[in-house]
């Protein structure tokens, strides 16, 4: 499936798609793996989500690849995630330079080990001018924390007198957020049976259709992308207007 499938739309397809990558320590627990099993095949299987995205011609795609609640998980489990960031940057990132991929990441990087920050910053920077696919990686990222340091940088703005309350709106909020030169996903897919948002891009996600698939993380491959993106296309994206002629 390297080529967009014939029953796809191509003048249909979401510019943006973003997902929450659910279900690594389910799959590995019903093989009788460990859990970092399961993040290992789901490190492959978003790789070849991002090749994707480029042949089918979707040009933004975010995932959610750690949140600022994993923190709570296992500390081997955590420590192993580190590194495999780390190690996948250092391993990818020529292949996805020389496919046009732009490599961006969201979320409180601050708080990353060291040498991962280092090999982040790189990765942006080489990638800064590819017109492939964006990518988005949120990593430590906590939606309502985003959203909170947004007002507390408009606040500071207000108190300095560079900005005056009646000014503020809706372009003003989202230029503070982690995503502020990229349009909004149409589209949100997350795997795993789970059917929340967990603090995941709730500012950016008002009017996205949102879908929920069985299929573990592991599992979701472009076979299940292809499902995912025919359910879309039978949505009707009415942003709060009548019916059009598809759905009446």
């Amino acid at each position: 499936m390297k080529t967009l499938p014939v029953d796809i739309d191509r003048d249909r397809l979401p510019q943006h798609v973003a997902f929450i990558m659910d279900g690594n320590g389910r799959w590995a627990k019903q093989r009788g793996l460990p859990r970092i099993a399961g993040h290992r095949q789901g490190a492959r299987i978003l790789k070849d989500l991002v090749r994707c995205c480029k042949d089918w011609g979707i040009p933004t795609l975010t995932v959610y690849a750690f949140s600022t609640e994993n923190w709570q998980r296992p500390l081997k489990e955590v420590e192993f995630l580190m590194r495999l960031f780390e190690r996948l940057l250092r391993k990818e990132l020529t292949e996805m330079h020389q496919a046009g991929v732009r490599l961006q990441f969201l979320g409180d990087l601050s708080e990353l080990p060291a040498s991962l920050q280092t090999e982040m910053t790189q990765a942006c920077e080489i990638t800064a001018q590819n017109q492939g696919v964006t990518f988005n990686v949120a990593v430590n990222y906590g939606s309502r924390l985003e959203i909170t340091r947004a007002f507390q940088a408009l606040a500071q703005q207000v108190k300095q007198g560079v900005l005056n309350p009646e000014d503020i709106d809706e372009t003003t909020i989202s230029q503070q957020l982690y995503t502020p030169d990229g349009p909004d996903p149409d589209l949100l897919i997350r795997t795993s049976g789970e059917q929340r948002l967990s603090n995941y891009l709730l500012w950016q996600l008002a009017y996205t259709e949102l879908y929920f698939t069985e299929h573990f993380w592991p599992d979701f491959d472009r076979s299940a992308f292809h499902v995912a993106l025919l359910a879309y296309q039978q949505r009707d994206r009415r942003f709060g207007k009548v019916a059009t002629a598809l759905s009446a």
